[in-house]
């Protein structure tokens, strides 16, 4: 599956799933050299978002969760997509 049909079957489900506004919960692990992390945290300013990090118990990467209240699916996406221009970074 390419990410245009990944994105298209996200919307769809969440359509389906979740009644808008609400608050959504993304997970995402980058690399912990670089600044990944604030650049991730960086596209959530301004919106009320709680971001919790963790660094890995090597150092190598750190987990970020960001809970932000969203209003259609999407913006959920849009934020996926903004996220997704940060190297190294894997979305959950």
């Amino acid at each position: 599956m390419n990410t245009k049909e990944f994105y298209i079957k996200l919307k769809i489900s969440l359509e389906e799933t979740t009644t808008f506004p609400t608050k959504y919960l993304y997970k995402f692990i980058v690399p912990t050299k670089g600044d990944g992390v604030q650049k991730i945290e960086s596209f959530f300013n301004n919106m009320g978002a709680v971001i919790t990090t963790k660094v890995s118990s090597k150092g190598t990467f750190t987990s970020v969760s960001i809970l932000v209240k969203l209003k259609s699916a999407t913006e959920v996406i849009s934020k996926y997509k903004e996220v997704a221009t940060v190297k190294g970074v894997i979305s959950l």
